[in-house]
């Protein structure tokens, strides 16, 4: 089992809940979040004056998957939220060594 952790733009989020339902994910964690990469933040100018805006929401996307789905659901989530622009987000991979299901305790993939 894999976990997948996709950091995406808010303005994107419907579109790869939309995907990640058409790819057949049933379960999902979306949480927002605040953060900065490369780009560390933006400048903005309101009022005639200029600030920087060091942290940007962002939303997290947390999903626990069969090995053999992890390479379909990555590329739904990067089709869905790819504008070609810097700031569109990463996704990382991780193994997971267990999961168990609370109300039956079914562990392993079953739990899934």
């Amino acid at each position: 089992m894999k976990k997948i952790e996709a950091i995406i733009r808010q303005e994107s989020v419907d579109d790869v809940r939309q995907a990640l339902s058409t790819a057949g994910v049933t379960g999902l964690m979306i949480s927002e979040i605040e953060g900065h990469g490369k780009q560390n933040g933006v400048v903005q100018q309101w009022r005639g004056e200029k600030y920087k805006i060091e942290l940007l929401p962002k939303a997290r996307i947390e999903i626990i998957v069969k090995d053999k789905d992890v390479e379909r659901i990555s590329k739904a989530i990067i089709e869905s939220s790819r504008t070609g622009e810097i700031g569109d987000g990463k996704i990382f991979i991780y193994p997971v060594d267990d999961a168990i299901r609370i109300r039956t305790g079914e562990k392993g993939e079953v739990a899934l």
